[in-house]
């Protein structure tokens, strides 16, 4: 069996893993945490924020890596520009994860729900949280689809 017929369904597997999570916050997750008044949106965001490591970011970076394998070292070329466009897609993800919604899950930990901070109107993050989380869920979704694309070019 070569690396490539155990990789790339494992590359699949953890990409979907990851999308089905981002997407799951889309459909349920981030409707919640909008409609709740301040002090409960930080009590819930602090517990979903909680719950997504490290589960979440092997995924997304084994994505990543199994994506750069399989688009730099495979023999097909329609598969591996498609690994190549994951790679992208994931990484894209990754760096939005990075910089936009993990600083946020971390401070979001830090602060009381029942002691919020006067100020807490101005600082409270939904307003930008929310569409960066909706753009890396569309990211991770459709590195989904080009590594379904992949590994169907493959057989």
């Amino acid at each position: 069996m070569t690396v490539t017929a155990l990789l790339a369904p494992l590359v699949v597997l953890l990409n979907g893993l990851a999308a089905g999570v981002l997407l799951g916050t889309q459909l349920g997750g981030w409707p919640l945490l909008a409609s709740l008044p301040p002090d409960r949106y930080v009590h819930a965001h602090a517990f979903f924020a909680t719950r997504y490591d490290p589960a979440m970011p092997i995924c997304l970076l084994g994505t990543l890596a199994g994506d750069l394998v399989l688009g730099l070292g495979g023999s097909q070329t329609p598969a591996r520009v498609l690994c190549l466009a994951a790679a992208l897609l994931a990484a894209a993800t990754v760096a939005i994860s990075i910089t936009k919604n993990v600083p946020v899950n971390r401070w979001i930990r830090t602060i009381d729900p029942d002691n919020l901070p006067e100020n807490f109107a101005d600082l409270d993050p939904r307003g930008s949280w929310g569409p960066w989380n909706r753009r890396r869920s569309l990211l991770a979704v459709l590195a989904l689809a080009a590594n379904c694309a992949a590994l169907s070019a493959l057989l």
